[in-house]
């Protein structure tokens, strides 16, 4: 009988497709503004590379020795304590599914620019397209976690193909440069270094971040112990080559100073480097890559649910699957439909988002805290088959740190999304307790 578990190529395509999103295509913009300059520029997505790396590491060793499904809400609970647990995964998934839902309406905007130009600016029409999108992708993660990965690994490949579509042009083209490529400001003093490279990995950050993800499928992935981890180190080092090479392209292209003052950065470099029906191009294959997105987050958050469930957090049936496609079906709806609610209702995405910027900086430093814990109470695996950091402590310490420096300059940068980002996780952290005692009441 044939496995329905995932091999290394799906894995590989989970996490390009987690990171790979719309951050690539916006977040350089304001990291070209926030640095002090062109050099700056280069080394932050070089640092935020070597930041993933060291987080891809960590986590693919906390996934190979606590290989369970929905493993990034089982960490909190089984390092720390179960009302952490609830309360950062519950901020985790009204995010993530924020980022969904703020992701699928882009994506329709775009088609509908491409399909609908006359009608581009209706709000009406985007949500129908971005609801379709989301129903559509909530059918085919029915069907069962083989037909979603298959699906995604062709959406994947055509998301991947575009931006080394983009990288290719620039040196088969031959188009010359919109701005002043070679253009350079002064680095500035330390003490302002340290506060743009804080603001900067905030963006970039971002713009890496979804691989620790990956974790949710440790219980269905194939051979977990050596296959989670490849995947995950393969996934990442594709991603950091597209990143600095779309980067230099953009550089390339638009120059420095043009790349600060760019609303749209890929519209405007396909329209460079393949003329008037560039962007109408682009648009359908940016349209095309969002539904990776979309997938992919299908498959992964409803893990989480389930698992907040098998630890007895959420109801029961969160965790019923159907027998024959093994799909988690009431998370799935449940996700879903949180989804959809956020794209009718939240008009302010990108005011929501960098709230939960602040909070994901959090859960990224606790999740990858945990290292140390799982290290002393799996040290009987440290010779089995296995995986385990060489560099060990000083890869997840790199990773933390990374996290605290893009938290605390939110904090210092935007005091009120740190504020009401921590309010938030007490109310969710204070519901866990008032949950557990009216289940003890029953």
């Amino acid at each position: 009988m044939k496995s329905s578990k995932l091999n290394l190529l799906e894995v590989s395509m989970i996490v390009v497709s987690l990171v790979i999103g719309m951050g690539i295509f916006r977040t350089p913009v304001n990291v070209a503004r926030e640095s002090t300059s062109i050099e700056m520029f280069f080394w932050i997505w070089a640092i935020g590379g070597v930041a993933a790396f060291c987080g891809a590491l960590t986590y693919a060793e906390i996934g190979s020795r606590y290989p369970v499904t929905g493993g990034y809400y089982k960490i909190f609970s089984h390092c720390y304590h179960p009302s952490i647990a609830f309360a950062i995964n519950c901020i985790i998934l009204v995010g993530n599914a924020s980022s969904l839902a703020g992701v699928a309406l882009i994506g329709s905007e775009y088609l509908s620019y491409a399909v609908f130009p006359e009608s581009a600016d209706s709000k009406f029409i985007n949500l129908i397209l971005a609801t379709s999108i989301i129903i559509l992708f909530y059918s085919i993660n029915l069907l069962g976690l083989k037909a979603s990965a298959k699906t995604l690994n062709v959406l994947t490949f055509i998301k991947i193909g575009m931006v080394v579509l983009l990288i290719g042009a620039v040196f088969t083209t031959g188009h010359p440069s919109i701005g002043t490529p070679m253009e350079s400001v002064g680095s500035g003093d330390p003490i302002s270094f340290l506060k743009a490279l804080g603001i900067c990995l905030v963006a970039v950050s971002f713009t890496y971040g979804g691989y620790q993800q990956v974790i949710n499928f440790g219980g269905e992935v194939k051979d977990a112990p050596k296959t989670l981890p490849k995947g995950i180190f393969i996934g990442i080092a594709f991603i950091l080559i597209l990143y600095l090479g779309i980067n230099y392209t953009y550089y390339k292209v638009i120059g420095y100073e043009g790349l600060k003052e760019a609303d749209s950065v890929a519209a405007i470099l396909a329209g460079a480097l393949f003329g008037e029906k560039g962007f109408l191009i682009f648009s359908i294959l940016l349209f095309l890559s969002v539904l990776a997105y979309v997938n992919v987050m299908l498959m992964s958050n409803p893990r989480v649910m389930y698992a907040m469930s098998d630890e007895e957090i959420l109801p029961a049936i969160f965790k019923r699957t159907n027998p024959r496609s093994n799909v988690m079906v009431i998370s799935l709806t449940t996700f879903t439909a949180l989804c959809i609610l956020t794209l009718v209702f939240a008009k302010t995405f990108d005011t929501i988002l960098n709230y939960i910027i602040f909070l994901d900086s959090i859960g990224m430093v606790f999740s990858a805290a945990a290292i140390f814990k799982l290290r002393k109470q799996t040290a009987h695996l440290d010779k089995k088959d296995i995986y385990s950091i060489r560099l060990y402590p000083w890869v997840p310490l790199f990773f933390i740190a990374s996290y605290v420096l893009a938290g605390t300059s939110i904090a210092f940068t935007n005091p009120k999304a740190a504020i009401v980002s921590s309010i938030v996780f007490a109310v969710f952290f204070i519901l866990y307790f008032i949950l557990k005692k009216l289940r003890k009441a029953k």
